[in-house]
């Protein structure tokens, strides 16, 4: 507690500060989610303060970020279409995952495993960022020219067909489940169609209209029509937005040009009376617990959501524990992951009770913080304390900021949080593998093939095909080195320090087979050539283990195979050095004794070579 209150004076401005800077993205964030302004607010107050209180990074500011925000779109998205574009009836669910993916990263770290996640490849990590900024860039462009898909009455007529169809599908689906036979009561069904008001429809139809148009695909797809319906002034508020953002920063950086823009832009909108979109209604008062979470939880509607929580859990444990080593190099000091894990975790537990979205570690935040003098946790908790203020005196200022303007701060963040020095690495990097007529280099594929499927498919599974390709990739390139390492070649070839000096006249009834490195499914190929080089005048095989520390099942069975295979040739097989760990191996399917005997397991070579002298026979 002491040395909480030690650095009061700087944590008060560090915190303050950045609280100040977290303000418009996390109005961003939140409107840029779907659930609006208030959720990206509430996501930042109680992650604040609560990851600063139970955290391990002293001077970690956390909040919405742009690769949370950007998965957190994906499940508010697909849960509010299963819920038939209605946001308030979806709301429960998507908190739900947002409270489980909060608890996994309390999972995490109780579990130690929060060291654990800098295994995570650097291609897998910068495809996924790069297309980040990708998505934020393409979807910013509807809002930022001022075209809503829904508000085109002439687009949203379209699907009018469709929306009938749709609202004549779920008055059949009711009927069943009220066990009304539709054959036998056509006449109630026809009853109640007539009952379906053009409101109705117009509703059904603006929703198909907006599902149509969003993500990446949707935004390319309506893009031609929507260039056609440009509002000029929500234009113009956009890209003074970003040139505000972008030009005030040569002038200083003491103070964040993205509060400066926001400021400055809805201010000249407001005062010069211009006619703009407002962002949705910021709720003012202290922000109430949906308890609805609880209430209306369903184990069936949230088990398709498991796996995207759990992505959520770990891209937010990953975005965090980046900023701490950033934060650590800058205060020298050393975080402690496992805790930081679950301070994150609960925070973003609380804020999804609260209705907000989820969040991480921010790094410009955090620096922000660490330069205008923050050094203990004080500083985090300060910050949220600022948005909570702000959020209860200025809500109602708050609510009449352009949404054209947020749109150009998330153009500027599209743009910051792409993986440049990935993408300037490109050219540089060896090209190890080939595909078609073309040479290409393994890192760049999975970064290339992560951006790709994660722009225009899904973020979710795009971490999970890369982290899989990535894993092949790294298995092939370990066992093609372990097999270039490993001998499969003769004495004659090479011999090591100790069989210098091997009598001639066994050379031709001894063959030496040297283990380099562990023997795994990688290197097994190799391995199991051995059988086949084997002279057929050698009537034993010496394998010296020495440096095979490690055995996997792969390995095992393949040493099992050719052990068969020495056997039915009438060959002999001798081991030397034998280690630990693939003796307990061979011990449990009973390669050893019934392939080797342990008096054929010898801890030295001259000890081998004494046995062969005196079984000349």
């Amino acid at each position: 507690m002491k040395k909480l209150f030690s650095n009061i004076k700087g944590d008060a401005f560090g915190g303050i500060t950045a609280g100040i800077v977290a303000l418009p993205l996390a109005l961003a964030f939140g409107v840029s989610s779907g659930l609006g302004p208030s959720a990206g607010l509430y996501g930042a107050i109680f992650l604040s303060f609560f990851a600063s209180i139970f955290g391990g990074t002293s001077t970690q500011i956390s909040g919405p970020t742009a690769p949370m925000t950007a998965v957190s779109m994906v499940v508010i998205a697909g849960i509010i279409a299963v819920n038939d574009g209605d946001v308030e009836k979806a709301l429960p669910a998507i908190l739900t995952v947002f409270l489980l993916a909060g608890l996994m990263q309390v999972g995490l770290g109780a579990l130690g495993l929060g060291k654990y996640i800098k295994y995570i490849p650097y291609p897998v990590v910068s495809g996924f960022m790069t297309a980040i900024g990708v998505i934020i860039l393409i979807t910013q462009v509807l809002p930022s020219i001022g075209y809503y898909p829904k508000e085109d009455t002439e687009f949203v007529s379209q699907f009018k067909p469709q929306a009938e169809e749709l609202i004549l599908q779920n008055i059949l689906k009711e009927e069943a489940g009220e066990g009304i036979l539709v054959l036998e009561n056509f006449k109630e069904t026809v009853n109640r169609a007539e009952y379906t008001s053009e409101n109705d429809i117009l509703k059904e139809s603006k929703t198909l209209a907006k599902n149509e148009a969003s993500g990446v695909l949707g935004t390319l797809k309506v893009l031609p029509r929507a260039f056609q319906h440009i509002n000029w002034i929500e234009l113009i508020l956009a890209l003074a937005t970003i040139i505000i953002i972008y030009g005030f920063k040569r002038i200083t950086t003491k103070i964040p040009s993205t509060l400066v823009a926001l400021v400055v832009v809805s201010g000249a909108a407001i005062a010069f009376g211009v006619n703009y979109r407002p962002i949705e209604e910021i709720p003012s008062g202290i922000p109430i617990p949906n308890l609805e979470i609880f209430t209306s939880f369903s184990l069936a509607g949230i088990t398709p959501y498991i796996f995207t929580a759990l992505t959520l859990a770990l891209l937010g444990a990953i975005d965090s524990l980046l900023t701490s080593v950033v934060a650590d190099n800058m205060t020298k000091t050393k975080h402690k992951p496992n805790k930081e894990l679950i301070g994150q975790g609960i925070g973003n537990s609380i804020g999804a009770l609260f209705g907000g979205i989820p969040g991480a570690g921010a790094t410009i935040r955090t620096v922000v913080n660490i330069n205008s003098g923050g050094k203990t946790k004080l500083s985090g908790m300060i910050a949220g304390i600022m948005l909570l203020i702000i959020l209860l005196g200025l809500g109602p200022v708050a609510s009449k900021i352009p949404a054209a303007v947020l749109a150009g701060i998330l153009i500027t963040v599209g743009i910051g949080v792409m993986d440049y020095k990935g993408l300037k690495a490109i050219p540089s990097l060896p090209k190890d593998i080939k595909i078609g007529p073309f040479k290409l280099s393994s890192e760049v594929l999975v970064m290339i093939v992560v951006l790709l499927l994660s722009t225009f498919w899904n973020l979710v599974y795009a971490v999970g095909v890369g982290l899989v390709i990535a894993s092949l990739m790294f298995m092939k390139k370990i066992g093609d080195l372990t097999a270039e390492r490993s001998d499969v070649k003769s004495l004659k070839e090479e011999a090591w320090k100790d069989e210098i000096g091997f009598p001639d006249k066994l050379k031709e009834d001894v063959f030496i087979k040297h283990i380099k490195g562990p023997l795994f499914f990688g290197s097994t190929n190799e391995f199991q050539s051995l059988a086949a080089q084997i002279p057929t005048t050698a009537s034993k095989v010496i394998i010296r283990l020495d440096r095979m520390q490690y055995i996997d099942q792969s390995g095992l069975y393949a040493m099992e195979d050719v052990l068969q295979e020495l056997t039915k040739n009438n060959i002999v097989a001798l081991f030397v050095d034998l280690q630990d760990q693939p003796k307990y191996m061979m011990e449990r399917i009973d390669i050893i004794p019934d392939l080797i005997p342990h008096e054929h397991i010898f801890e030295t070579f001259n000890d081998c070579m004494s046995w062969i002298k005196n079984n000349k026979d």
